[in-house]
């Protein structure tokens, strides 16, 4: 059990009625088992067609490779935001406010959820996601099956099913607790093999590192390095802080759901009424990138090596470099350009073609194991 499991159970174990493994389920021995369960029963959906799985599905690094938008259980709904990757979220802090005034962590792209409790709370009850009416349902989906009605007797607390909100905080702690495992933070990417010395980065890839990790050259670790050292072997590659990078409106997604206001980021967060804060989102990790894709908050580009020249355009005022190349024309204005996060975007030179395409051969390099096929 890693250190990130450990916390996580102690946390758990010092609750009420919580963590009698001696007398758990055969078939779901440990919290992180029936957590396992819950993740993938598209049961806990209303027309039982839709798991937590299906917008963060392990095949796919923990992200949704549908599309821009997750599709909601009725088959129609379309949401107006890109499903955040599920890997090494456990290693966000919770959603607070530093003494600098700036929010920082949480979860969602907006950090509305605190914590992954919260977090795995929200979408069986979105009426655009998993589609359930309360928490009432959601336990009486539970309660059909006896196998779950004994992991929660005995995982729990005896008849917790009989008390929805108990429950129901049950079932998210449950989710919380399989998400801490390693299946979702591995630790095992070609970059992680690299800092055991137990292999070499290829000459882009050690290029493209040296330039993610110099504030001389780029402004990439300003926002996406969480540890002071370098070499730390469990950097998550973001900062976890908000900021507006000026990503453009996604008129494609648009046009399918029909979103016609903008997209306020942390603003929409109900613990933020700061305008300032408009039309800023969560740095997200770059762990599994390469296999995560589509990009930005609103999955408004397809390809890992346009983000870097979007990054890139804010250095420099050669006409070549404003152009989307998975457009041909240039790339849109910013949905919210007031709280431009201007000083990080426009920090180091413009780079060359050379510099984008090792800084995109680093960026691969954190794809764990399993995906690098």
């Amino acid at each position: 059990m890693n250190k990130t499991v450990l916390i996580g159970l102690i946390t758990v174990l010092a609750l009420p009625g919580i963590g009698r493994a001696e007398n758990a389920s055969v078939s779901y021995p440990s919290i992180e088992a029936l957590g396992e369960a819950l993740f993938f029963d598209t049961n806990l959906s209303k027309n039982r067609t839709q798991s937590c799985a299906s917008c963060h599905a392990p095949e796919n690094g923990f992200a949704d490779p549908r599309g821009a938008a997750s599709l909601g259980d009725d088959g129609a709904s379309i949401g107006d935001r890109n499903a955040p990757t599920a890997s090494y979220a456990s290693f966000a802090p919770p959603f607070h406010q530093r003494d600098d005034g700036a929010w920082v962590g949480g979860q969602f792209l907006d950090g509305r959820a605190a914590d992954l409790m919260e977090q795995a709370g929200g979408p069986p009850l979105n009426p655009i996601e998993m589609g359930l009416t309360d928490k009432a349902e959601a336990v009486a989906r539970l309660a059909e099956n006896p196998s779950y009605v004994a992991a929660f007797d005995s995982l729990f607390d005896q008849g917790i099913l009989n008390r929805p909100d108990e429950a129901y905080s049950a079932m998210t702690q449950a989710i919380a607790m399989f998400e801490r495992t390693d299946q979702f933070a591995p630790f095992d990417s070609k970059y992680d093999r690299y800092l055991r010395g137990e292999v070499e980065l290829a000459k882009e890839e050690e290029l493209g590192r040296i330039l993610f990790f110099s504030e001389q050259f780029t402004n990439c670790n300003l926002c996406h390095q969480l540890q002071r050292s370098q070499i730390h072997p469990q950097e998550t590659f973001s900062n976890y802080e908000f900021h507006n990078i000026g990503v453009p409106v996604n008129q494609s997604l648009r046009a399918e759901n029909g979103v016609l206001t903008k997209d306020l980021g942390l603003l929409a967060n109900p613990l933020v009424t700061d305008p300032s804060q408009a039309g800023k989102f969560k740095v997200p990790t770059l762990r599994n990138v390469a296999v995560t894709g589509p990009y930005m908050h609103n999955g408004v580009f397809d390809d890992l090596r346009t983000v870097v020249l979007f990054y890139n355009r804010y250095n420099t005022t050669a006409k070549a470099r404003q152009i989307n190349p998975e457009t041909g024309g240039v790339f849109g204005m910013p949905e919210v350009p007031q709280t431009l996060a201007t000083k990080e975007l426009t920090h180091g030179p413009a780079l060359n073609d050379r510099e984008i395409d090792a800084l995109v051969a680093f960026m691969k390099t954190l794809t764990d194991a399993q995906y690098e096929h």
